[in-house]
Order: C-alpha cells, then sequence, then structure tokens
C-alpha cells in the first residue's frame, strides 16, 4: 500500500507547485516584463534504515524563469525599453545588493535618480545608482546608453550619461526571488554582490516599447482546471488506499 499512498503523495507534491506557478502567471498576465515560469518535478529520495524502505519527496528547489520573449507594446516613449532574447536588466534591491528584471518603463525621480514604474533603482554598468542633472530630458539609445539634454538649451546634441546595467543571461540560469526580481542560480557566475558576467549573446534592447507578459491567461486556466481534476484524483486514490488497508485490517483480525 505504501507503493500506492507515496505515488499519490508525490504526484499531490508535483501539482502543488505547477498550481502555485499557475496561479502566479494569472495574476501576471499584464504586469509588463513578467516572465513566466519553467516548470520543475520534485526531486524523490530513496532510504532504507533497518530493513524499513522510505521515499522522501522534496519540492523543487528553484523557480527557474522561462527567459522567452512576450510581444511589444509600442509607446514611443524615449524612456521605454522592451529587452529582447535573454537580456536582462541589473535594479537594485532593499538590501542594497544587485537583482536583475526584464520591466523596462524607467522614469526619473523628483530627486534626480532613474527608476522603474515599481520603484526599482536602476543601476548602471558599474553597479551603481544611475543619477541624472537636474531640467535634463532624458532618452535612452538601442545600446543601453542614457542620454541627457538640457530642457533650457534643445538644440544642444544630447550628451552620454550612464551606461545601462544589462546583461546576456542566455548561458546563466535565472531564479524568481520573493520579491519577484531575478537571481543567478545557486550563486552561479554572480559576484558577491549579485552581478554576474553577460554571456555569449549581444545585449539587444528596443527603444519606444514595453514587454508584455509571456503568460498566457487561457493556459493557466486551463492548467488550473486540470490540476483540480487531477488533485481530487489523487485524493480519492490515498482515500481508497486507506479504506483497503482498513478492510485488510479487519480482515486478519477476524481470522
Amino acid at each position: 500500500m505504501d507503493k500506492l499512498v507515496y505515488t499519490a503523495l508525490g504526484a499531490i507534491v508535483n501539482q502543488t507547485a505547477q498550481r502555485v506557478q499557475l496561479t502566479n502567471d494569472l495574476a501576471n498576465v499584464s504586469t509588463i516584463g513578467y516572465k513566466r515560469s519553467i516548470s520543475a518535478r520534485p526531486e524523490t529520495v530513496s532510504y532504507t534504515d533497518d530493513g524499513l524502505r522510505f521515499q522522501a519527496i522534496l519540492s523543487p528547489r528553484a523557480d527557474e524563469i522561462d527567459l522567452r520573449q512576450g510581444h511589444h507594446i509600442e509607446t514611443g516613449v524615449q524612456t521605454d525599453i522592451a529587452m529582447n532574447n535573454a537580456t536582462v536588466l541589473g535594479v537594485q534591491t532593499d538590501d542594497g545588493s544587485v537583482a536583475f528584471t526584464r520591466r523596462g518603463d524607467v522614469r526619473a525621480t523628483e530627486i534626480g535618480l532613474l527608476e522603474l514604474g515599481n520603484g526599482r533603482l536602476i543601476l548602471d554598468d558599474g553597479g551603481n545608482p544611475i543619477t541624472v542633472p537636474a531640467d535634463t530630458i532624458i532618452s535612452i539609445g538601442t545600446d543601453g546608453t542614457v542620454y541627457g539634454r538640457d530642457n533650457q538649451n534643445p538644440q544642444v546634441p544630447p550628451a552620454p550619461i550612464a551606461l545601462l546595467m544589462l546583461r546576456d543571461a542566455s548561458a546563466t540560469p535565472l531564479v524568481r526571488r520573493f520579491d519577484g526580481l531575478y537571481d543567478v542560480e545557486d550563486g552561479g557566475q554572480a559576484d558577491g554582490n549579485g552581478d554576474f558576467a553577460t554571456g555569449p549573446e549581444p545585449i539587444s534592447i528596443t527603444v519606444g516599447s514595453l514587454e508584455a507578459a509571456n503568460a498566457d491567461a487561457v493556459e493557466a486556466m486551463v492548467g488550473l482546471l486540470d490540476f483540480y481534476r487531477s488533485f481530487e484524483t489523487q485524493l480519492k486514490i490515498i482515500k481508497s488506499t486507506e479504506e483497503m488497508d482498513e478492510d485488510g485490517e479487519r480482515m486478519m483480525r477476524a481470522g
């Protein structure tokens, strides 16, 4: 009976992790730059002790990010950027370290710092927050260079201010943090501050556009319906196994 119970329990654990991913996808279908997770199966580890065999079922260790590109939404705003391929943008976390995102709605704060629409400070290629001089109109080049133009002298050509921290993550697995940002999986190539060496593919961004989420609402809803049906089936299996075990125990007592 134990094999049947552990098989059903393993299915429930796996499906529970998938339900969390699907629910998260469904909640973020309209979030700019949101990336769905790559589904991962739970690990199983067998133990034997004094003739007793049991199997531990471990949940997936990491919520790996699927960097497949979502469709672009053209805005025409020169501070909106959509990252292509596996390009990611470095931002500052609450503890001052580096994490990454695909969100690209860049704006300047009242005190002259560049941030995203969710309030995360954007970092330059050296890992420092970007400061914009007062009364400056900013724009972003296709190579990630931030340009500034004096609002009082619009005829003067824009001057470079900083270079965005853009990294190619095509060769570096990224996982989701609790705050929704991305970290390098298991430390990977990251330095002590959270940054990592850019990959072999060139950095690529589209200016004047934002990237939509790569999650699909219909697909997530169908997945959730499948989960609930399968969950009910596995519970019925466990319940039936319990009843069979009780019937067998009663027969042994009667004998």
